[in-house]
């Protein structure tokens, strides 16, 4: 018992103070707790081998609809590394945490290029999603596509660069579009090195940044079940679509963008 008042007085103080240290300490910390970032409201999109940008206006004009900032990497499609330096010129003059989205090839580029220090998120859309080391063409033997094994379904020019044969091009990468946008996109090819299908993946954002990814079930171009194993393995939030083709992007647009927009309001959780 303290029989001294000016002890008294300090212990009772001392009290105060801790008690009221106690009290304030859970609400102090409790925003910590509890506080999560706000949505990344920058999206690149990135096409894949035979195709440019264009095919993405459909999800372009859901997304900045929803108040989105959306940029498109126009790819040279001439070296997975001549790929990568556009798409990062992009994410350069990106202003805040960035959402990149690939389709196709664009898989490979965005899981080089995603090492970005802007990039919170990956999205993978019908795309592959290689390991360091390993290449498009060595996975795709392992698990072959419908088109690799159709004889003259893939041609090549004297100099290297391929395309897919166009009178085939609807029932192959696009048979789920309009026969019209199909014919035009068939018409409109970007020849593609064929190198870049056999380039080993130096860097593998998917290992550290959080990803999502759309597998495309009645896919032609890739085979499914090699969309579902690299998504597996880098444990994305998968979503797959029933009976989309490879052009899932263009003719399911709606669903493309709310699997993007999910990605931008929870990556930075």
């Amino acid at each position: 018992m303290i029989r001294d008042p000016a002890k008294a007085r300090t212990a009772a103080a001392l009290a105060t103070v801790l008690l009221l240290a106690g009290a304030a300490a859970p609400a102090l910390a409790a925003p910590a707790k509890n506080a999560s970032a706000a949505p990344a409201k920058n999206i690149v999109l990135v096409h894949g081998a035979w195709v440019d940008g264009s095919g993405w206006k459909p999800v372009y004009d859901i997304l900045t609809r929803d108040g989105y900032r959306v940029t498109l990497a126009q790819e040279p499609l001439t070296s997975l590394a001549d790929d990568v330096a556009a798409t990062k010129r992009v994410l350069d003059l990106q202003n805040g945490p960035t959402i990149l989205v690939g389709h196709s090839y664009g898989g490979s580029v965005i899981t080089v290029a995603g090492m970005h220090p802007s990039v919170v998120g990956l999205v993978y859309v019908a795309a592959h999603a290689p390991d360091v080391g390993e290449s498009e063409s060595a996975l795709g033997k392992r698990f072959p596509s419908q088109v690799s094994q159709q004889v003259g379904a893939i041609r090549s020019t004297p100099d290297g660069f391929t395309f897919l044969n166009r009178t085939d091009f609807a029932l192959d990468f696009a048979p789920d579009l309009p026969n019209g946008q199909a014919d035009f996109e068939a018409r409109s090819q970007m020849l593609t090195a064929a190198k870049v299908f056999s380039a080993p993946i130096t860097a593998a954002a998917w290992r550290t940044k959080p990803s999502w990814a759309i597998v495309a079930d009645a896919d032609m171009i890739i085979n499914p079940n090699l969309e579902r194993m690299y998504y597996a393995r880098a444990h994305s939030h998968v979503t797959e679509l029933r009976g989309a083709s490879h052009s899932v992007y263009e003719s399911e647009p709606k669903r493309v963008a709310a699997v993007i927009e999910d990605a931008a309001k929870n990556a930075q959780r």
